[in-house]
């Protein structure tokens, strides 16, 4: 194939590509309520938490419904990852890297379950089921009482086993309840 004949096929492409910045036409836009639904932070400190309320006893019903099938129960022996138990392994050679036992925020368990549980549905639980889910994974790993109300304001309060054996690339004052 000659020089020429190259530059003409080429040439044939480039004509036939859409010109930059043309959208590909395809789906169709989205209105600022769908993306609120989605677009939900919480930090570490507690920022972004919604109001509602739950305990882990209204915890472990919704856990038997939505939960148990992939977690098994009490949060252990299910078919996908273990949520309860292996404390103090995080120094072992054999980890168990639960909820309990590596997490360091209870605020990224809500964040969690809100944003991605039940696997089936992500996003479907309301805020209060989410409390309360949240508290029995807690209560679970034996880190709050099974009649304790988690809430925007105790939630971020809630020490973790092992918050403090991360080292932190960005200091997270600003980040942390005081």
């Amino acid at each position: 194939m000659s020089m020429f004949s190259r530059l003409i096929g080429l040439l044939s492409i480039c004509v036939s590509l859409p010109v930059l910045g043309e959208a590909p036409g395809l789906g169709q836009p989205v209105s600022a309520e769908e993306i609120a639904v989605v677009d939900l932070v919480v930090l570490p400190n507690g920022d972004g938490l919604p109001a509602g309320s739950g305990s882990a006893v209204e915890g472990q019903a919704l856990y038997d419904r939505h939960c148990f099938a992939c977690h098994g129960g009490g949060g252990e022996n299910g078919i996908n990852d273990r949520l309860a138990g292996g404390h103090g392994s995080i120094s072992t050679g054999a980890p168990v890297k639960t909820l309990g036992s590596y997490w360091p925020f209870a605020t990224t368990v809500f964040d969690y379950i809100r944003r991605a549980m039940p696997y089936t549905q992500p996003g479907a639980l309301t805020a209060d089921e989410v409390y309360a889910l949240t508290a029995y994974m807690l209560y679970i790993n034996d880190i709050v009482g099974e009649q304790t109300m988690m809430d925007a304001s105790t939630l971020p309060g809630v020490k973790m086993p092992n918050a403090d054996n991360f080292v932190w690339a960005q200091p997270l004052q600003h980040l942390q309840q005081e």
